[in-house]
């Protein structure tokens, strides 16, 4: 049974990880929020997201400690006792794992209302596997998100979606941008999986192309110890290229990313966090491809450079690039250095 609307005044909105699932919700919220000002919405993920938010006039941020005192099921229902108190009357479950479905069925129990996100996992699997591959595009993220709020009575139309302005970069980050440079871009080389991340050593080239002609400024994203050293010892080899990694909060970070003339990341969260803030993302696909769902918000469909599947024709061969045959671990390097210096050009 459909909730009615006009029963609903504030919705919990469950969406927990990964980081770049989290920053694809931003731009639906963006229409929720617009299109039903006087509705009040609770943000449900972990802290560290707190900020992705921050923009959100009618949104309220609750942190999810799910490492802490909100690991366990006797944690997850103390939290969703706190949410229920908070008074949410209404509750979509854009994520629709195991900690979720802990707190829905408490939810339930309380007769609050609750949607659950359709993962699609048939279609997905049918996309992935090796027999009887059906290669296909399965509905986007977004869509999926969308259609968790038509069925709670709140349908949502994404063609009235704008971006917001451009966010104003922090005091501490203005001396990085170098106005002596005609264009400032972003790099995020590295992925959660290695079947979805483009080797270094050609990443490297990419750089190196851009340096040479001296009328850009790189600035290199990533996270985690190891990849900072990786990128420090990266940077110190071009006058032209600057490391972020583990220099900037979260805010500042996003900030940076929002002031980018271009983008270019893997099929990970810094492409999504980048095309959420407007800014042209280059996405370079290993073992993954587009028709899974996770093509960064707006972009258009020519900015994807994607491995060769004449060559490697089980192309997609998972959904998160965790999984792949013998041999396809060298997919991505059917995409040439020039390629995407081309495409950063033409950009």
């Amino acid at each position: 049974m459909k909730p009615e609307t006009k029963s609903i005044s504030h919705l919990l909105v469950i969406r927990l990880s990964a980081l770049g699932d989290v920053a694809m919700s931003v731009p639906v919220l963006r229409v929720l929020c617009a299109t039903y000002p006087h509705l009040q919405v609770t943000v449900l993920s972990k802290p560290f997201h707190k900020p992705l938010f921050d923009e959100l006039p009618n949104v309220t941020f609750y942190p999810a400690e799910i490492k802490s005192k909100h690991k366990s099921i006797a944690g997850l229902i103390k939290l969703a006792r706190a949410l229920e108190n908070e008074g949410v009357d209404a509750v979509a479950d854009i994520h629709n794992v195991l900690r979720s479905n802990i707190m829905d069925s408490y939810f339930k129990l309380k007769s609050i209302p609750v949607i659950k996100l359709d993962k699609g996992r048939a279609e997905k699997k049918a996309l992935t596997r090796e027999k009887n591959k059906i290669f296909k595009p399965v509905k986007s993220t977004i869509k999926r998100y969308t259609e968790v709020f038509e069925k709670l009575g709140f349908p949502i139309d994404m063609e009235q979606h704008q971006f917001p302005l451009k966010k104003e970069i922090p005091e501490k980050v203005i001396p990085l941008f170098d106005t002596t440079f005609k264009k400032h871009i972003g790099i995020a080389p590295f992925a959660a999986h290695s079947g979805k991340m483009y080797p270094l050593e050609l990443m490297e080239e990419v750089i190196a192309g851009l340096d040479k002609e001296k009328q850009v400024q790189v600035f290199l994203f990533g996270g985690g110890k190891q990849e900072e050293e990786q990128l420090n010892t990266l940077a110190q080899k071009f006058n032209t290229v600057t490391n972020l990694a583990g220099t900037l909060s979260f805010d500042q970070e996003l900030a940076m990313l929002a002031n980018l003339d271009a983008m270019l990341a893997m099929d990970s969260g810094n492409a999504h966090l980048a095309a959420i803030y407007n800014v042209p993302t280059i996405t370079i696909w290993g073992v993954t491809h587009p028709y899974a769902g996770f093509y960064p918000f707006g972009q258009p469909e020519e900015n994807a450079l994607l491995a060769d599947r004449n060559l490697y024709p089980l192309i997609p061969t998972s959904i998160y690039g965790n999984r792949f045959p013998k041999g396809y671990e060298n997919a991505m390097k059917t995409i040439s250095p020039q390629q995407i210096l081309d495409k950063l050009k033409k950009i």
